[in-house]
């Protein structure tokens, strides 16, 4: 039975009364709980990569000290189809996360009001019923508004609130994990850590998830996390551990990173490793999938089938990125790619048709190929060649042997 006295040097110390208690914590001690958080998510669900699952297993674990955090990064756990695991590894994070706060259902306002100084961690599950169409994700521009907000400290919502209608400002800091079905907004995207979960196959086995036999346990984990977590924030909050990958990844990557740090062990090499993987992939996706960098790509081409000229007309244009059967165009819209949603495309570039004089004197609207210089460059610049170099970048052969 706990007794309020100190125990004589001679008996045992009695064990911590809740798991914020501060005890000492040996020094191998959290690389070993991260390790076994690192087995029990691995228990029931299959990632895609060695590199996914320590980061899943870092981001859990860095929710638990989110108030000495920078940023709040967001897990963005996506796939193309359903049975991927998606809901599975949500069912994990809940159990083992600080203060899990579903947010199904859930309006923007009392998300607002459930974050403060010590934010709980947002979980949205089905988050493509929220923003997978167009008329979806115009309804909920508020919540996609506070993901975004939330992603970095000091970014409050203002709203009008009270009997007498005065402004107040909501904290919107807080680690969110997000699973649906394709890519959630870029703006989203931009500010997560993305695992993209994959169907099992024959012969991949995990154990069934069973929420009386393995809750208890997550719960006995979740709370070892934050008795090893919770004294170390402020030394968390000091560190600025050097990243393979900078800007906004850099920002979302740092709290993992710190985790690892004060894990010790091989934890931050593996952190880091994560980190660079996971960053490669993703800009490799964002190539692929950026609709708006993949139509600068296709417009240059266009350009260069039909000789750069300096001005092509709208309709001409249009043609020939019809053309390219590989292309999405075709497919786009109700009807294929339009005069319309050309414009909207490229407008965020800052470019839009223009009425032009071609040959012959007749006047129709056309793109000039000057416009799109700028984005090209920016945006997708051509590789070099081995013979675009000028003369000051060709290779002079040494002296020296």
């Amino acid at each position: 039975m706990p007794v309020d006295e100190p125990t004589s040097s001679a008996t045992a110390p009695a064990p911590p009364t809740s798991a914020t208690d501060e005890e000492p914590a040996r020094p191998d001690e959290g690389a070993l709980l991260l390790d076994e958080l690192r087995a029990a998510i691995a228990r029931y669900v299959i990632l895609p990569s060695g590199e996914a699952l320590t980061t899943v297993t870092l981001w859990v674990a860095a929710t638990h000290i989110q108030p000495a955090l920078q940023h709040a990064p967001r897990l963005a756990v996506v796939g193309p189809a359903k049975r991927c695991g998606k809901s599975r590894l949500l069912d994990v994070i809940t159990e083992t996360v600080r203060e899990p706060l579903i947010t199904v259902n859930t309006s923007p306002a009392v998300v607002f009001r459930a974050i403060g100084d010590d934010p709980p961690t947002l979980l949205v599950d089905e988050a493509d019923t929220i923003f997978g169409s167009i008329k979806a994700a115009e309804k909920n521009e508020e919540l996609r508004g506070l993901l975004n907000a939330g992603h970095q400290r000091n970014r409050p919502a203002l709203r009008i609130s009270g009997p007498e209608h005065k402004p107040q400002a909501f904290p919107t800091f807080a680690m969110a994990a997000l699973a649906g079905i394709g890519d959630l907004p870029d703006t989203v995207m931009d500010r997560a850590v993305v695992i993209r979960m994959q169907r099992r196959k024959d012969g991949e086995r995990v154990d069934q998830f069973r929420s009386r036999r393995d809750i208890p346990a997550l719960h006995g984990l979740r709370d070892r996390l934050t008795a090893w977590l919770r004294p170390l924030m402020d030394t968390a909050a000091d560190l600025v551990p050097p990243m393979p990958v900078q800007d906004r990844a850099a920002d979302t990557w740092e709290p993992l990173v710190i985790v690892a740090e004060l894990a010790g062990g091989t934890w931050p090499e593996q952190a880091r490793i994560a980190c660079a993987a996971m960053c490669a992939a993703e800009a490799g996706k964002d190539d692929e999938s950026n609709l708006k960098t993949r139509l600068l790509q296709d417009i240059r081409r266009a350009f260069a089938r039909c000789g750069d000229p300096d001005i092509m007309r709208t309709r001409d244009l249009l043609d020939e990125l019809l053309k390219d059967q590989e292309a999405p165009w075709a497919e786009y819209g109700t009807a294929g790619l339009s005069p319309r949603h050309l414009g909207i495309l490229l407008k965020d570039f800052d470019i839009k048709a223009a009425t032009h004089r071609f040959e012959g004197g007749r006047q129709a609207k056309g793109f000039a190929r000057l416009r799109f210089i700028d984005a090209w460059a920016r945006y997708c610049p051509e590789e070099p060649t081995a013979d675009s170099g000028d003369e000051n970048d060709a290779h002079v052969p040494s002296p020296h042997p």
